[in-house]
């Protein structure tokens, strides 16, 4: 089954500049703003123990002052000419946004074309960034749900970087000094490494020619961000138990997932989508972030709907390596873990025995369908979307094919692929029991 002709998709102009730039084009004339996103194939995944957190610190750098823009001087340009902006660092890659009036585009290009070899990152800065950075790390250790992620990946990965959150380790954010995050930049972040993507109001060969001269001086730097590293296969279940403040017990399981370019990654989407309610590639009005809850899932009407959690979700997101398919539970009043856990696993025992059903199917695909069809909603969604599967799959036509894949893959294939996901050699289970103390979510 193909994707619907309607479905609203740009027209893009793609170009490499000789020093190793990639640019794409996706002028809309309709649209009154215009957005500018630099996208970096580099993240956590580039970092080893001892500087886990650079990719998310150097992230914050890059507000912080170049030749050409002093500290805070991009913020205060962005806003005064009513635009927004922001960034956000994943495992796989960092990306770097803003969206303004479209008469006046040159200003976010004239930013990122400056702090794409020049950032200062200069050492008293760095310093003063280093209690921010403590203080984000700080903040997500109150939430037990955040907790329970990083033990999910400590467990989950033995070699692959995967392995921490972006966030770092709190000793490293610590250590981590001002020549290594120089020396870092320096490595990594460079025209080869990134690409650009301008998207809304705009005429695109007046942009292309401003694109060149702007950015066809900057020097060709970015060393290879690919990790060699592969992580083992999972030869047995492993869990753990987390304690701490909060009110509401937390219940992850995890399994072992496919990257998005194995024959497999299709199928899981849909189990995604039939179990939690979406995938995050094609899902309808988020393009990042984590799942919300769908009362129409399977989790959420055996757990949620029967009175054992008060939440309960699943999360694929696929990436460039193998990475993690996780059912999140938040057990109900007085409902002991145990039992919440024996139910999750009548639910993936029945999904992988009989497979979906032809309505959960046809509404699986009837999601994703609309998620695709809306992916392209507005200049800064379209630049997002763009970069995004850059990140992913770099050729042409990546997205196309995945979702024409995903909408061909019948009941058959997503039993199948249940039955070889949801293996108990494959799982990592981590529970939460809180101790009192300040309520959480």
């Amino acid at each position: 089954m193909a994707a619907r002709r309607g479905r609203r998709s740009p027209k893009v102009v793609r170009f490499r500049l000789p020093n190793g730039l990639s640019v794409l084009l996706a002028a809309d004339p309709t649209s009154p703003t215009a957005s500018v996103w630099v996208w970096y194939r580099v993240g956590s995944k580039n970092e080893y123990t001892g500087i886990t957190g650079a990719s998310h610190w150097v992230e914050h750098m890059l507000f912080q002052g170049t030749p050409k823009y002093g500290k805070g001087e991009i913020d205060r340009a962005i806003v005064g000419v009513g635009g927004s902006l922001n960034a956000f660092t994943d495992h796989d890659f960092t990306a770097y946004f803003s969206t303004v009036p479209r008469e006046h585009l040159d200003l976010p290009l004239d930013i990122e074309a400056d702090r794409m070899t020049r950032a200062l990152l200069d050492p008293k800065e760095v310093e003063r960034e280093r209690t921010v950075i403590r203080s984000e790390r700080e903040g997500a250790e109150n939430w037990p749900e955040f907790r329970v992620d990083e033990e999910v990946g400590e467990l989950a990965y033995r070699r692959h970087p995967y392995r921490w959150d972006p966030l770092g380790y709190p000793e490293d954010i610590l250590a981590l000094t001002p020549k290594d995050l120089q020396v870092y930049y320096h490595r990594f972040y460079g025209t080869r490494n990134a690409v650009l993507v301008v998207s809304g109001g705009f005429d695109p060969a007046s942009i292309a020619r401003q694109v060149r001269a702007m950015f066809g001086r900057l020097p060709s730097t970015g060393e290879d961000p690919r990790v060699r590293v592969s992580e083992p296969e999972a030869d047995r279940e492993r869990r753990s138990r987390l304690e701490g403040p909060g009110s509401t017990p937390v219940l992850e399981v995890a399994y072992r997932a496919p990257a998005v370019a194995d024959p497999l990654a299709p199928s899981t989407m849909l189990l995604d989508v039939v179990l939690g309610g979406e995938t995050r590639l094609f899902s309808v009005g988020r393009g990042w972030g984590p799942s919300i809850e769908h009362p129409s899932s399977r989790l959420y009407r055996a757990l949620v709907g029967s009175g054992l959690a008060v939440r309960a979700t699943s999360q694929y997101r696929p990436r460039v390596h193998p990475g993690l398919f996780s059912i999140s539970v938040q057990a109900a009043r007085s409902v002991p873990l145990e039992r919440l856990e024996a139910a999750v696993g009548r639910e993936i025992g029945r999904l992988v025995r009989e497979g979906p059903t032809r309505t959960e199917l046809d509404d699986a695909r009837a999601k994703v369908r609309r998620g695709a069809d809306l992916a392209y909603e507005g200049a800064s969604a379209t630049g997002f979307r763009l970069g995004y599967f850059q990140m992913l799959g770099e050729e042409p036509g990546f997205e196309t094919r995945l979702l024409q894949k995903v909408l061909r893959a019948d009941a058959a294939s997503v039993r199948a692929t249940a039955d070889k996901l949801f293996r108990p050699e494959r799982r990592v289970v981590v529970t939460y029991n809180p101790t009192g103390g300040d309520p959480d979510e």
